[in-house]
């Protein structure tokens, strides 16, 4: 905040003031405790409230008693937490990224705008005005928080993009390609949570082929990785072009897939 030349002149003057009559009358005593030094300050700014100053023939205990103090209301019952504000749509697994971090609301708002307020330690989420999430603020990176209330009945309002199809197209570029993709699936509590690293791997295929992803895909297989990022920075520096070193090891063995990933063949 910008004051003007008459507000700072006032600033100084109560300066000057606690510096005369409580910091001067204090350099020649001597204290061997803080709470001595705050009570003996304490005591100086009563005093220098009670002294009756000549312009106004009043104190400024006075003059506070007069005409502050009954404007004054109670104090809050909590005190005021700072937050931050922020739009976000509803990805398709219903959950929003804060700080690379995945928070849960009613599935029934998929590809919803909604405004998330975020404290030190809370995030509520809010949808017309009406607050629709509340959750504990996680640091916890490329994780979820997942309330299962929010959840769909057997996933079964996402049939648009279900787990078979994200597969069956995976499988459309490469095996390397479908077994990254069941991996992601498998390594969430629920599948839905791997939707958007899926869907990640969709773009990516159309930004650099298909051969560079299944390429991609082969080496993160390779070095256990399990996220759409991994297979991205692979990409981004060539690595997929670089051939896999022989190990003379027996391939990993397939992941274990969750219960609910139903697998290529469900639908024939």
């Amino acid at each position: 905040m910008q004051l003007t030349a008459l507000e700072k002149a006032k600033v100084e003057v109560a300066v000057q003031i606690a510096e005369r009559w409580i910091l001067a009358r204090l350099r020649h005593e001597r204290f061997f405790s803080l709470a001595a030094l705050n009570t003996r300050i304490t005591e100086l700014l009563v005093a220098l409230n009670a002294r009756r100053m000549r312009h106004y023939d009043a104190s400024r205990q006075a003059l506070f008693d007069r005409l502050d103090r009954p404007a004054l209301r109670p104090l809050p019952a909590a005190p005021f937490v700072y937050g931050e504000w922020k739009v976000a749509r509803v990805n398709i697994d219903y959950h929003v990224e804060i700080a690379h971090h995945y928070y849960s609301v009613p599935h029934a708002l998929v590809h919803a705008k909604v405004e998330v307020r975020t404290t030190a330690l809370t995030v509520e989420i809010f949808h017309r005005g009406q607050r629709v999430a509340s959750h504990l603020r996680s640091a916890a990176r490329g994780q979820h928080t997942t309330v299962t209330a929010h959840m769909p009945k057997a996933h079964q309002r996402h049939r648009e993009w279900s787990p078979s199809r994200l597969v069956a197209w995976a499988a459309s570029i490469g095996p390397h390609t479908a077994q990254l993709a069941q991996a992601i699936l498998a390594a969430r509590p629920h599948p839905e949570q791997g939707y958007r690293a899926c869907l990640g791997l969709f773009r990516l295929e159309r930004r650099d082929g298909a051969d560079r992803l299944e390429a991609a895909c082969a080496r993160a297989l390779a070095v256990g990785a399990r996220s759409y990022r991994h297979v991205d920075a692979i990409l981004k520096h060539g690595l997929d072009r670089v051939p896999l070193p022989a190990t003379g090891q027996a391939p990993p063995p397939p992941p274990v897939l969750h219960d609910q990933v139903r697998g290529a063949t469900y639908y024939q």
